[in-house]
């Protein structure tokens, strides 16, 4: 099965392709769904996502909800994660350290950067920042993701 950052560089090169593979991770993660987000760049230990403001998204303040911050972070740094680990490991988010610098209230750009290093089994973690079109940061987060290597397929596995 080709990897989340072997369907991007497939996908993103066709007209709309970042649209339509942005729709796709909604499809395998339908609780991102509701995000509507924008996947705007992916490599290994890098991705870069954008959500547009909408009062879907928003709290009793009219700014972007914590949850849908924390939502957008997880799946930043989960495509990042994704994209720089071998394909014989499998991640899980296990905690996650945020800190709310600014209101939300305006389209909003997520980026997931850290350092590609050999990731072994046990606990990775993942930072992400949260910012708005200015470049002010709104938010941060630490993902501690649990990696283990993925179980074996049945010989009756069909691909």
């Amino acid at each position: 099965m080709p990897s989340i950052y072997d369907r991007y560089q497939k996908i993103s090169k066709l007209p709309a392709g970042k649209f339509i593979f942005s729709k796709m991770v909604g499809f395998g993660a339908p609780f991102f769904r509701y995000l509507r987000a924008q996947v705007l760049d992916l490599s290994p230990a890098y991705c870069k996502v954008q959500v547009k403001d909408r009062r879907g998204l928003h709290n009793h303040l009219g700014t972007i909800n914590a949850g849908a911050l924390c939502s957008l972070a997880e799946m930043c740094g989960g495509m990042a994660l994704d994209a720089a680990i071998d394909p014989s490991l499998r991640w899980i988010p296990k905690a996650m350290t945020v800190k709310y610098i600014a209101k939300a209230t305006e389209t909003i750009t997520a980026i997931s950067d850290f350092e590609v290093t050999t990731i072994e089994p046990g606990e990775f973690v993942v930072p992400v920042a949260v910012s708005n079109r200015a470049g002010d940061l709104l938010f941060t987060a630490d993902i501690s993701f649990y990696i283990s290597k993925k179980p074996a397929r049945p010989k009756n596995w069909r691909n």
